[in-house]
């Protein structure tokens, strides 16, 4: 320790001053906001997904959609809207319970983002329905993609006790309009869906 010259000792080490107190408290304060940003991010996304299924939810979906329509609006391209609604669950639900029907659930979503492209979009629109976004189709092909969704849930089954249960599904389809809002292209595909659903009563 150095002393002074009436031999007082000091301390080796400047009186921290105001300003670098001041700059101190900002950079703590910085750092501080750094982590409640990328906290409320967080918090965000996991507010878009729905956590049984770890797909997004409805209000994730009109997100995705929202900006793909924009997209659209901007630079053209194909994109297709298909709304699935499982035939049959609200049945396994009333005789089996509510085990039964998540299980169910996770089956299906496991298989919808198995059978999907990266670009693709994958969400449980609610109860037992599901919407699925498809880039760069035209409506041929999104026809077929449709049925083979609709053959590939009728495949998904899961144990409860000694038996298996499983569900059909009717998939609705509608080509994505450029300009137009996300919940009118989602209620466009929920009448195809159930066009879909009256004509396969019909065979």
């Amino acid at each position: 320790m150095a002393a002074d010259k009436a031999g007082k000792p000091t301390s080796d080490h400047p009186a921290v001053g105001p300003a670098a107190l001041l700059l101190a408290e900002v950079e703590r304060l910085q750092a501080d906001l750094g982590k409640a940003q990328r906290t409320i991010a967080e918090l965000e996304a996991r507010a878009d997904v729905y956590p049984l299924l770890d797909i997004l939810n409805r209000r994730g979906f009109e997100r995705e959609l929202k900006r793909s329509l924009a997209y659209l609006q901007r630079y053209n391209g194909e994109a297709v809207l298909l709304f699935i609604d499982l035939d049959g669950f609200k049945a396994v639900n009333d005789r089996l319970g509510h085990a039964a029907g998540d299980a169910l659930l996770k089956a299906v979503a496991r298989e919808l983002v198995g059978h999907a492209r990266a670009s693709d979009v994958v969400a449980r629109l609610g109860g037992d329905e599901f919407g699925v976004l498809l880039w760069n189709l035209g409506a041929a092909l999104a026809a077929g993609k449709a049925h083979s969704l609709e053959r590939l849930i009728e495949t998904v089954t899961v144990a409860h006790g000694e038996a298996r249960i499983a569900v059909g599904a009717s998939v609705g389809l509608v080509p994505l309009v450029a300009g137009a809002a996300p919940e009118q292209m989602i209620d466009a595909a929920d009448k195809a869906m159930y066009a879909r659903k009256n004509e396969r009563k019909q065979v």
